[in-house]
């Protein structure tokens, strides 16, 4: 039993997040993907500490499933040996500043014509055209530009980056999608396309329902904390020990929970019969909640409310979501040898997802990727002495850790530049 994407081949030369994570999705379903760093390596390498035998382990959590490649992508013998793997490849994914490929004389256009199946899915800050067009473009900008810092926050207090890079996962879950509607529309027509993912509208397009609530002329959004501006209760709540968090949508919901609380008089209340006036009430519902809830265990009352239909959970940190017996029942702790990852998040049932490489070294199977294109080990060695495919030694990321090398380099030799 195989995996949906077998057969599918990706060349990957995206670097940092949003094109890692999507190409590592796609590995993990199947795809064949051979990563293509520069010969200084994706800067990720050295965003750290921590680091796992030289690497970062921010590159380590999007790059398994991937054989790794270095090219000189700057020299026409890096842009031909590219060129020669998109022949047998199904899908491109890189996130270069606009115009760089067109510099060179590959851009979508060339390439299209080149290879007509081939879809070049591009993972940009801003898209390539308009008011801000080709700008370069991070996670934490997107946030800002886009919406979601304005509402991220305590009330009253600043506005606040989501803790994580939203919305660099996000565009690589969009890539994929992108990707997956290319696919399938080439079983029609023969014919790859552009597939097009950029940060700037994943940012807005995850502002629900926030816009929406402007679409229908509400107010401007404000923060609220974690509480929800149109729901209530739905945020985090106090208890006797840790802090958990109650999300009850509708009126049967918030029966059940003030059963399991064994507080009546909350239910009956005038000010919280429908959620519109818990919402207008909210902070009046907030403060009968938590004296009731004062007198419980936060994680035991979570479990008794989440049994009896009413969405809740206790407020746990990264390593006890980690350590959660249901973490690992749903097949999301991956280990190859020494790597450690999450699993993917899509289950499919007969073809599911498969873990069979961990990330790889800095130009760990350039050998046998150029032996793959014909090249004999005497051309090897000249592009490797070139510079144009430079060997795993030559990155400051990466402890080596192929057959014919073994070399530990420091990380951050080369510095990072943002």
């Amino acid at each position: 039993m195989g995996s949906a994407l077998d057969g599918i081949r990706i060349i990957d030369l995206s670097r940092v997040l949003g094109g890692p994570y999507c190409t590592q999705l796609l590995g993990d379903h199947g795809a064949d993907v051979i990563k293509i760093e520069p010969p200084v390596g994706d800067e990720t390498r050295g965003w750290g500490p921590p680091f796992i035998n030289g690497t970062a382990s921010y590159f380590q959590g999007v790059n398994r499933n991937k054989r790794g490649l270095a090219l000189d992508l700057a020299r026409e013998e890096g842009r031909e040996i590219l060129l020669q793997l998109l022949e047998d490849a199904d899908v491109l994914v890189e996130n270069f500043k606009t115009g760089t490929l067109e510099k060179w004389g590959i851009g979508y256009d060339r390439l299209h014509e080149l290879f007509p199946r081939l879809i070049h899915c591009r993972i940009s800050g801003f898209g390539a055209d308009g008011p801000l067009g080709g700008l370069p473009g991070y996670d934490a900008i997107a946030q800002a530009m886009g919406g979601l810092m304005s509402v991220n926050g305590e009330e009253g207090g600043d506005s606040l980056r989501v803790g994580l890079p939203l919305v660099d996962m996000v565009t690589g879950l969009n890539a994929v999608a992108g990707i997956t509607l290319a696919l399938h529309e080439r079983t029609r027509s023969g014919q790859g396309q552009f597939v097009e993912a950029a940060l700037f509208d994943s940012a807005l397009a995850l502002m629900h329902p926030h816009f929406p609530n402007v679409f229908a002329g509400g107010s401007e959004p404000r923060r609220t904390g974690n509480a929800h501006p149109n729901i209530s209760p739905y945020e985090s709540y106090a208890t006797g020990t840790q802090k958990i968090f109650l999300a009850v949508g509708n009126n049967t919901q918030f029966a059940k929970l003030c059963a399991v609380l064994e507080c009546p008089q909350i239910l009956e209340d005038e000010r919280f019969r429908d959620n519109g006036q818990r919402v207008i009430n909210r902070v009046e519902l907030r403060g009968e909640l938590e004296a009731v809830l004062s007198r419980h265990n936060g994680s035991e009352i979570a479990e008794r409310l989440i049994r009896a239909g009413v969405p809740c959970g206790p407020v746990l940190s990264a390593s006890e979501a980690l350590r959660h017996p249901h973490t690992a029942h749903r097949g999301m702790l991956v280990e190859i040898g020494s790597y450690k990852g999450t699993g993917t998040p899509v289950k499919l049932d007969r073809t599911p997802a498969s873990y069979r490489n961990a990330p790889p070294a800095f130009a760990q199977h350039s050998n046998e990727i150029l032996a793959g294109l014909g090249f004999d080990e005497s051309r090897i060695r000249e592009l490797r002495e070139s510079g144009v495919a430079p060997p795993a030694f030559d990155s400051g990321y990466h402890q080596v850790d192929c057959a014919d090398c073994k070399e530990t380099i420091k990380p951050g030799l080369l510095g990072v530049s943002q």
